[in-house]
C-alpha cells in the first residue's frame, strides 16, 4: 500500500446512506473527543504527566504531550476527515492505555467512554473518512492532477 494511499485513502464504500452515516459518526466522535477530553488536557498539566509516569512509561512528559495531541488534534482531523488513519491510529493507541492501564482497575463503566471511543477509532482505521471527508476530496484532485 502506497503511503499517500494509506494517509488519504478509504475504503470504497458506494452507498450514500453509509457515508452520510460514517460522516456523522466521524464528526461526532471527532469533535466530542477534542472539545470533551482533548482541550482540557491542553496543555498537559503536572498532575496528568504525573499520571502518564505513574503507569510506567519512559519519557511522560513525551507521552503525556502526545496523548494531550492524539485527543485535541486527533479528534479535529478525525472530524474533518484529514489524515483518519494515521490520527484513528493515534487515538486508538491513547484509548487502549486509558482503557487498559489507566482505568485497569477500574469497574467496566470507567473503561467504557474510552473502549468506546477506542473502537470507534478502530472503525475508522480501518475503513478512513468515508466519501464526505477532506482525505477523500484530496485523492479525487490528486487523481484528477495526475491523469
Amino acid at each position: 500500500m502506497k503511503v499517500k494511499t494509506w494517509l488519504l485513502g478509504g475504503a470504497a464504500i458506494e452507498s450514500v446512506a453509509a457515508n452520510f452515516g460514517l460522516l456523522i459518526l466521524r464528526v461526532f466522535t471527532g469533535l466530542a473527543l477534542a472539545l470533551g477530553h482533548g482541550i482540557n488536557k491542553m496543555p498537559p498539566s503536572e498532575r496528568f504527566i504525573e499520571g502518564v509516569s505513574n503507569l510506567g512509561f519512559p519519557a511522560p512528559l513525551f507521552f503525556g504531550w502526545a496523548a494531550a495531541f492524539s485527543e485535541l488534534f486527533g479528534g479535529i482531523l478525525l472530524a474533518i476527515g484529514l489524515f483518519t488513519r494515521p490520527s484513528a491510529l493515534l487515538m486508538f493507541m491513547t484509548m487502549m492505555v486509558a482503557a487498559f492501564l489507566r482505568h485497569a482497575p477500574d469497574p467496566f463503566s470507567d473503561k467504557e467512554k474510552a473502549l468506546l471511543f477506542g473502537v470507534i477509532a478502530l472503525a475508522f482505521l480501518l475503513i478512513g473518512s468515508g466519501r464526505f471527508g477532506l482525505d477523500a476530496f484530496l485523492m479525487k484532485r490528486s487523481r484528477s492532477i495526475n491523469s
